[in-house]
């Protein structure tokens, strides 16, 4: 029989529910926590700032219930799913909204590539001239990646929830604890902001840590260098705690010469120069050929 979106679960209740009746459960290896407060749900497709006929992305809905908010706002929602006997139950939820399609699947076809689906989506979107934006709560063992990801391709909004940590590294600056290549990449490629802190009671099962709510506006600086400035931007972290002369010299680039032409002290740490350094740098080096 199928589901009409009013029966869409969103108590703890309701859910497990949902999941007995799917033969499912939830699946600790991807990193599935369930939404159980619905003032949250509306917090987080108010974030994404939803207007009829938005073309939205949602990564892992689960049992649909962000999901029937987001159609509820007149969103064309665009659902991944890898767990199959959600995915099931999903189809039958929204079977009679045209405004709802389905990609079951892993949304990452591998650590820094997106399913291909997914992507020729956001390629169709792109050549129509169609803004997309990325509405979830992610799971979280993929969330770092996918973000990135999800940027380069083009999204131009992401509100999502992730663990707080993975938050405080997308939005953390120079010389914090927290500040690393995915602090630097997502600033490169748009605005970030932690709009709210969320308990580990919102969510069922219950994380050991907090989560937050996240909005990333995109504002690419990159221009289709994504690629090459990750891997610059990755490997001189790997020497953080060494001098940026040092650290340089050790991934191979030309470290007298960049100093030179950017100007940058060659004593301080690779962690105390701004994404916009790192830009700086990427655009003034040069591989050694030693």
């Amino acid at each position: 029989m199928s589901v009409t979106i009013t029966d869409v679960p969103q108590t703890k209740t309701q859910i497990q529910q949902i999941l007995e009746s799917a033969g499912a459960e939830p699946q600790h290896r991807l990193g599935q926590n369930f939404m159980i407060d619905q003032n949250l749900v509306k917090c987080v497709a108010d974030a994404g700032e939803i207007r009829p006929l938005d073309r939205v992305i949602e990564i892992g809905p689960g049992t649909g219930t962000l999901t029937s908010e987001l159609l509820s706002r007149g969103a064309a929602v665009l659902a991944v799913e890898i767990d199959r006997k959600l995915a099931a139950t999903l189809r039958e939820t929204f079977a009679a909204h045209d405004t709802f399609r389905l990609i079951e699947g892993d949304a990452l076809d591998g650590k820094h590539r997106l399913n291909a689906d997914l992507l020729s989506f956001l390629q169709t979107a792109k050549q129509e001239s169609l803004a997309t934006k990325l509405v979830a709560n992610l799971p979280y063992n993929i969330a770092s990646p996918l973000v990135i990801e999800l940027l380069i391709a083009g999204v131009s909004m992401l509100a999502f929830t992730v663990q707080k940590e993975v938050g405080d590294r997308l939005r953390a600056g120079p010389g914090h604890d927290a500040y690393g290549p995915l602090s630097v990449m997502a600033q490169l490629l748009g605005k970030v902001e932690v709009l709210r802190t969320l308990p580990p009671q919102a969510f069922w099962p219950r994380p050991t840590i907090d989560s937050a709510l996240v909005r990333i506006t995109r504002d690419d600086r990159l221009h289709g260098q994504a690629a090459d400035v990750g891997a610059f931007v990755h490997a001189v972290f790997s020497y953080r705690r060494k001098t940026l002369r040092k650290a340089l010299s050790e991934a191979g680039y030309e470290a007298d010469e960049l100093l030179t032409r950017t100007g940058f002290d060659g004593k301080s740490r690779p962690e105390e120069f701004s994404p916009g350094d790192f830009l700086t740098m990427f655009q003034s080096c040069r591989k050694s050929t030693a």
